[in-house]
């Protein structure tokens, strides 16, 4: 009988009576303990170290290093000490501002969310809050690719098609990611 159709039936039967008819099971619900509901810890640290967060990729994937990374490389790119430096003061710069704009972005979400939690929200105010974060994003977009965008002007070409194929890119023929090292 207990692998019997009925006895299924039954069962899935009493397993819905048991659930709410209009109970619905929500992705959010694991985010309900963040202290700012719309970041993870991990985002809110990469904001607040001036991390990339991908916003650069268009620079990236397309050949414009990354100065990070370049640095990094520094031995196989064949840095020259001027290079070298001049990465370093720009990735310091670059840094530096993300920081600065990190900051701004994560205080900007967590007021929000604290003008959500403490129901205190009206239009206007939500209307400046997510400008100010749409503006915020954009800067820090800007200010990393500007990096990227700089960093390709102090290498060499040869370097930049090491560095592409270093990071591991180009390997599929996507147009401007074929180098030839020769």
């Amino acid at each position: 009988m207990k692998n019997s159709p009925s006895f299924s039936a039954l069962f899935v039967g009493l397993a819905v009576v048991a659930m709410p008819l209009n109970a619905q099971v929500s992705p959010y619900t694991d985010l309900e303990s963040r202290e700012i509901k719309a970041l993870s810890e991990g985002q809110v640290r990469g904001y607040l170290e001036g991390r990339g967060l991908s916003f650069a990729l268009a620079g990236e994937l397309n050949s414009y290093p990354g100065p990070r990374h370049v640095i990094d490389m520094a031995d196989d790119l064949e840095l020259t000490r001027e290079q070298l430096q001049r990465a370093t003061e720009l990735f310091d710069e670059m840094q530096a501002s993300a920081m600065e704009l990190g900051e701004q972005y994560v205080s900007a979400e967590r007021e929000l969310d604290e003008l959500f939690a403490e129901q205190s929200i009206g239009d206007t105010r939500l209307a400046e809050v997510t400008r100010t974060l749409g503006r915020l994003r954009g800067e820090l977009r800007y200010v990393h690719l500007a990096a990227h965008l700089r960093m390709k002007e102090i290498l060499s070409a040869h370097q930049v098609a090491m560095y592409d194929v270093l990071r591991g890119y180009g390997g599929g023929g996507e147009a401007g990611h074929q180098h030839n090292l020769d």
